[in-house]
């Protein structure tokens, strides 16, 4: 079993748009999703902040909660390791430590402008991908 580490900006996304392909990521075979207090925090925060009704807001905020009963959610670790070798901003971090200790194979964001440097590459064991590049991966996988 592959456990896949998705960062708030994919749980985003899939909880805002009902029909996103990033929905396949929760019906592939072999695969543990996995995700953080820290980034269902963000991901709510952003749900509820985007400009919209109130039924809308509520029908975001049910379909995350949806999404986040069909994963492990992992509590952030604290203090936060101080021997991660990145360059990524203070607010990413909590992100790639949670997907360490969960033992991630995989970290998924959306996060070009943050991680983007990092797609396609391993740090302490994770590798880093855009949603669509894992889509491909596992579909590669399964075949």
């Amino acid at each position: 079993m592959e456990t896949v580490f998705l960062d708030a900006n994919v749980l985003w996304s899939a909880a805002f748009r009902e029909f996103s392909i990033l929905r396949r990521l929760w019906n592939l075979p072999g695969t543990k999703l996995v995700t953080s207090e820290y980034a269902v925090e963000e991901a709510r925060r952003n749900l509820q902040s985007y400009p919209a009704s109130a039924a809308e807001q509520k029908r975001l905020l049910k379909s995350l909660d949806a999404l986040i009963q069909n994963m492990t959610v992992v509590p952030t670790p604290y203090p936060l390791p101080e021997y991660l070798d990145v360059n990524l901003p203070s607010k990413d971090i909590p992100i790639l430590a949670a997907a360490l200790s969960a033992n991630a194979v995989f970290l998924i964001t959306g996060d070009k402008q943050h991680f983007g440097a990092y797609f396609g590459r391993k740090i302490r064991g994770i590798t880093i991908l855009g949603p669509a590049d894992y889509l491909r991966h596992a579909r590669a996988a399964d075949k």
